[in-house]
C-alpha cells in the first residue's frame, strides 16, 4: 500500500487575481459604510484640467484622500481651501489601480461658526490686498438719482420697507430685480443682478437705474453667507453705477459692505441715504429763494447808494475841459505862423538843389554811361564765341567714348557672361535632382529594412485578431479565429477557443468563504 504525503499547509488555498482582490475590498468598504459625513481640516486642494477637484481631508494623525467629480463641483454649497475645517458628506470608495480608498465628496459645509469667521478673514485679507477696499476707488452717493435699482427678494419685507420709506421721503421710480437672499443661489443671482444693472443701456427702453441697493434683512451667519462670497464682493467693486449695502441688522458686517461706496445698517436706512426729504427740501429751496431776494434788494440799494455817493464827488464837465480848450486855442494862434515858416524854408532849400542840376551835367553823364555800354558790347561777342568752343569740344569729347564698337564690345563680354551663368545654373539644377533622387532610395531602402515586410520574407510571420495585432499568447483572450500573415499571403486559423471553466472547488466540497 503506497502512503501519500499530505500538502504542506496552504498549498490547497484557492488562488486570486489582483482584480478579484480589490473588487472584493471595494465592495467590502462600500458595502460597511455607503454615505458617511466626515469632518476635517481641508489639506492639498487641486483642480484637474477635466474639472475634477481632488483634495485631502487631515485630522492631527491621518488623511483621507477626497475627490468630487465634474459634475458634483458645480453643486458644492461651499468650495474647500486648504485651511479650512469642514464637514464633508459622500461615500466612501476605492481606487484600484493606486490601492487606495478616498471619500466621493457630495456635499461640503464649513464645521461651524468658527470655520466660516476664518474663512471670511482670510477672504477679507486677499480683497484688500488687491486694494478694493480702499476709500479712494470708492465712487459719491447721487443727491437725487431719477431711477433706484433695488436687489433683494420680492416677497419680503426688505422690499416693502424700502418702498414706503422712499414714497414718504421723495418718491422715485425704482426697478426691483428678484434674488434669492440666502442658499446656494444666493451669490451668483446677487453678482448676475448687479452686473445686469450695470450691463443696461443709459437712455433705452428699459432706464439704466441712477444708483444700486443690495439689501437683505437679518439672520444668521450662515443666512447671510451668500453676501461673503468673492464672486459677489468682485461684482460690487465693479460695478460703475454707486451701490448702498444694507444687509443683516447695525450689527452684522458682510464682505459686501467693505467693497460697496456706502454701508447702511438697516434697509431702512438705505432708502434714507438714497434721498432727500421732499418736504424738508421744498422749505429749504422757499429760504433759500426768500434770501436770494432779500438779499437781490438789499444789494440794488447798497450800488444805488454807491453810486449817488460817487456821482456828487465827480468835477463838472465844464471843469474837466477848459485847461484842454485853453491849449487848443494857443496852438490854434501859432499854425499859421508855422505854415508860413515852414513854406519859407522849403522853398529855399528847392532853390539851392536846382542851381546844382544844369544841363550841361546831364548830358556830360549820359555820354559816361554810352561809353561804358559800347565797351560791354564789344566784350560780349568774343566772350559768347569762346563759350560756344568750349561747349564744343565737350561734346566731341563725349562723342569719342560713345562709338559703336565700344557698345558692340560690352554687349559681346555682357552675353558671355550670361551664358556662363546659365550653364552653371543647368548644372547646379541637375546635381540637386540627382542629389535628392539619391536621398529618396536611400528613404526607400531604410524602409524596407525597417519594415515587418522583410521580416516575413525571411521565414516569419504576423498573427492578427481582426484588425488587432497579437503580440503575445495571452493576449489572444476568447477568440475563436485568428489570421496569420506570411510574405505571400493571410492564412485564416481556428484556434479552438471556448468559454473558461468554472474554477475548481477545494477538498472538502465546500464553497469559499468571505475572505474578511
Amino acid at each position: 500500500m503506497d502512503l501519500i504525503d499530505d500538502p504542506q499547509p496552504g498549498e490547497n488555498a484557492p488562488e486570486f487575481t489582483v482584480t478579484e482582490i480589490s473588487g472584493a475590498v471595494k465592495r467590502v468598504i462600500e458595502g460597511e459604510f455607503g454615505r458617511v459625513r466626515v469632518r476635517g481640516e481641508v489639506g492639498r486642494v487641486f483642480v484637474a484640467r477635466s474639472g475634477h477637484l481632488y483634495f485631502d481631508l487631515k485630522d492631527d494623525r491621518n488623511v483621507l484622500a477626497a475627490v468630487s467629480w465634474k459634475g458634483q463641483v458645480s453643486g458644492l454649497a461651499t468650495k474647500p481651501e486648504e485651511g479650512m475645517e469642514v464637514i464633508a458628506t459622500g461615500r466612501l470608495t476605492t481606487f484600484g489601480s493606486q490601492s487606495k480608498y478616498q471619500l466621493n465628496v457630495e456635499d461640503i459645509r464649513p464645521a461651524g461658526v468658527g470655520a466660516l469667521m476664518a474663512m471670511l478673514e482670510k477672504r477679507k485679507k486677499a480683497l484688500a490686498a488687491e486694494g478694493l477696499f480702499d476709500e479712494a476707488r470708492k465712487k459719491p452717493i447721487p443727491y437725487l438719482p431719477e431711477v433706484i435699482g433695488v436687489v433683494t427678494s420680492p416677497s419680503g419685507a426688505v422690499i416693502r420697507d424700502i418702498l414706503h420709506r422712499l414714497r414718504e421721503r421723495f418718491p422715485r421710480r425704482v426697478l426691483v430685480w428678484p434674488v434669492a437672499v440666502q442658499g446656494e443661489r444666493c451669490a451668483a443671482e446677487v453678482a448676475a443682478a448687479i452686473a445686469g444693472f450695470n450691463a443696461l443701456t443709459p437712455g433705452g427702453s428699459l432706464p439704466r437705474p441712477d444708483l444700486l441697493i443690495v439689501a437683505r434683512g437679518g439672520g444668521s451667519i450662515e443666512d447671510l453667507w451668500g453676501f461673503n462670497e468673492e464672486i459677489v464682493a468682485r461684482a460690487a467693486a465693479a460695478s460703475a453705477i454707486p451701490l448702498i449695502s444694507a444687509v443683516g441688522h447695525e450689527t452684522d458686517t458682510t464682505l459686501i459692505d467693505y467693497v460697496s461706496d456706502r454701508r447702511a445698517p438697516t434697509p431702512t436706512a438705505a432708502a434714507e441715504m438714497a434721498v432727500p426729504v421732499r418736504a424738508d427740501l421744498a422749505a429749504w429751496l422757499s429760504q433759500a429763494g426768500a434770501r436770494a431776494s432779500g438779499a437781490l434788494v438789499r444789494g440794488l440799494g447798497q450800488r444805488r447808494q454807491r453810486l449817488g455817493d460817487l456821482t456828487r464827488a465827480l468835477p463838472r464837465a465844464e471843469g474837466l475841459t477848459a485847461s484842454a480848450r485853453q491849449r487848443l486855442d494857443f496852438a490854434e494862434t501859432r499854425l499859421d505862423r508855422g505854415l508860413e515858416a515852414a513854406v519859407a524854408r522849403k522853398r529855399h532849400a528847392l532853390a539851392e538843389v536846382s542851381g546844382a542840376v544844369r544841363p550841361a551835367t546831364l548830358a556830360g553823364r549820359l555820354r559816361d554811361k554810352a561809353r561804358h555800354l559800347g565797351a560791354c558790347e564789344t566784350r560780349l561777342a568774343p566772350a559768347l564765341r569762346r563759350a560756344v568752343a568750349d561747349r564744343g569740344r565737350a561734346l566731341a569729347q563725349l562723342g569719342l567714348r560713345l562709338r559703336p564698337e565700344t557698345a558692340r564690345r560690352d554687349m559681346a563680354e555682357a552675353a558671355r557672361k550670361l551664358a556662363d551663368l546659365d550653364r552653371r545654373l543647368v548644372r547646379a539644377a541637375a546635381t540637386r535632382r540627382e542629389t535628392a533622387a539619391e536621398r529618396l532610395r536611400s528613404t526607400a531602402r531604410m524602409l524596407t529594412s525597417l519594415g515587418y515586410e522583410s521580416t516575413l520574407r525571411r521565414g516569419y510571420a504576423v498573427v492578427w485578431d481582426g484588425d488587432r495585432l497579437v503580440p503575445r499568447a495571452d493576449a489572444v483572450g476568447t477568440a475563436v479565429t485568428l489570421e496569420i500573415q506570411f510574405a505571400d499571403g493571410r492564412v485564416t486559423v481556428a484556434t479552438g477557443g471556448t468559454p473558461p471553466k468554472p474554477r475548481a472547488r477545494p477538498p472538502g466540497g465546500g464553497e469559499q468563504g468571505s475572505l474578511f
